[in-house]
Parts: C-alpha cells; sequence; structure tokens
C-alpha cells in the first residue's frame, strides 16, 4: 500500500494586479510529494514562494494551473463545500499570529474546530483537555489568550491543529514571533507529536530553528524548487 499522502503535480500560481499588466509568478511547475508521517519543511527567503506553495497545499489559496492529491483525490476538483468539509475535517493549521479568539479560554479555543464539526459537548470536552495535556497545557485550560505567553498561545494553537487527529499540520513561520529559547521548546514538542503520535508535520519557514530539526527541508527560490 501507498505510503504517499500528498502529491503536487506541475503546480505554477501567477498574481495578475486588477487593471495592470504586471503579472508576478510566484510558482512556477513545481512537483513534488509528502509521505504519511514527514517532519518537513519548505524553505526559502522572503518572497520566494514558499508560503504561497504552503498556502496552495493546505486549499487555503488556488493553483493557476496544476493539482494537488491527497491519498489520491484531487481536491481542487472538489465544490466550495466539499473543499470546505475537507479543510475542516482532514487539515489542522498553525499560524504565526496564533489566531486565537480572545473571548474564549485556551480549551475552548481547542474545542471550536470539533464544535464546527459538530462533536457532542462531553466528547470535544475530553479530546480538547487530552490535546492540552499533550502540550503540557492542562494547568493553563481555563485561561484566556491575554493571560497567555506567546508560546503558551502557540501551544494552545498547536493543540487545536491536531485535536481533530487531521491528515497533515501545516505550519506557516511558526516561530515566527516567539524567541530562541520559546521556539526550542515549540519545536522540540512538535518534533514528539510527530515521533510518538505519528503527527504529519509541513512547515514553511528560513528561521534555522526550524530547518535544523525537520527530517526533509525542501528549498524553493523564485518558485522553483532548488536542484
Amino acid at each position: 500500500m501507498s505510503n504517499v499522502l500528498i502529491e503536487v503535480k506541475n503546480i505554477s500560481k501567477v498574481y495578475r494586479t486588477p487593471g495592470a499588466e504586471v503579472s508576478v509568478k510566484a510558482l512556477n511547475e513545481v512537483s513534488l510529494s509528502f509521505e504519511k508521517g514527514e517532519f518537513a519543511a519548505i524553505a526559502g527567503p522572503s518572497g520566494s514562494g514558499k508560503s504561497t506553495l504552503l498556502n496552495i497545499i493546505g486549499t487555503i489559496d488556488t493553483p493557476s494551473a496544476g493539482e494537488v492529491l491527497y491519498e489520491g483525490r484531487r481536491v481542487f476538483a472538489m465544490s466550495e463545500n466539499e473543499l470546505a468539509d475537507f479543510r475542516l475535517r482532514s487539515l489542522g493549521f498553525i499560524f504565526q499570529a496564533y489566531n486565537l479568539i480572545k473571548v474564549l479560554t485556551a480549551v475552548e479555543n481547542v474545542e471550536y474546530v470539533l464544535a464546527l464539526q459538530g462533536v457532542a459537548k462531553p466528547e470535544r470536552s475530553r479530546r480538547a483537555a487530552d490535546a492540552l495535556t499533550m502540550v503540557d497545557l492542562a494547568p493553563q485550560a481555563d485561561r484566556r489568550p491575554d493571560l497567555l505567553s506567546g508560546g503558551q498561545q502557540q501551544r494552545v494553537a498547536v493543540a487545536r491543529a491536531i485535536v481533530h487527529r487531521p491528515m497533515i499540520v501545516l505550519a506557516d513561520e511558526p516561530t515566527a514571533n516567539l524567541d530562541s529559547k520559546t521556539a526550542d521548546s515549540l519545536m522540540e514538542l512538535m518534533r514528539r507529536l510527530n515521533e510518538e503520535n505519528g503527527v504529519t508535520f509541513l512547515f514553511s519557514s528560513h528561521d534555522p530553528r526550524v530547518l535544523s530539526r525537520a527530517k526533509r527541508v525542501i528549498r524553493i527560490q523564485d518558485g522553483v524548487l532548488g536542484r
């Protein structure tokens, strides 16, 4: 049985400014694949296309050409509702700005994705509590984001990303707003989740702290994969 989780086939992305003749080719016929259980990073300087590639893999952005397959399923052939449901149930996201809901506690933020899926309250409370325990934040479960440090908020974001057991967790510059010690701690946490729980991670980053811990680094420059 194939262990391939994601196939990216000849992806190109062109950004055009309305009313202008200028266009920018952010990605140029990119092809690669990822297996289940990977701990991989897409690396490149600002403007290289790494975040665009991550967003297309995460179905947040659409390609101008090419296709993305999850376990052989062409995601951009789905209807808008099918794609939204796929994104909700199969993908986890970690953002550099955390994107926590300020009026909710840590455990309520983690529960939120399960609530959107229609999981019953007792079950989602149990799973959210388990996820916070996995990221060493159980004592802070009832605190709102404004009472948590940046590193703690990012750990809540990690718990939220893994609580529904997604196919893959996608993280765009997850250490960008963290000091070195906190960033190292976060990367060690995600490495542990990968090795002990089999969570598949894909990062976009130019942070050496991320790249040194990745088991595979895909380099991109000017929208083209490194040779």
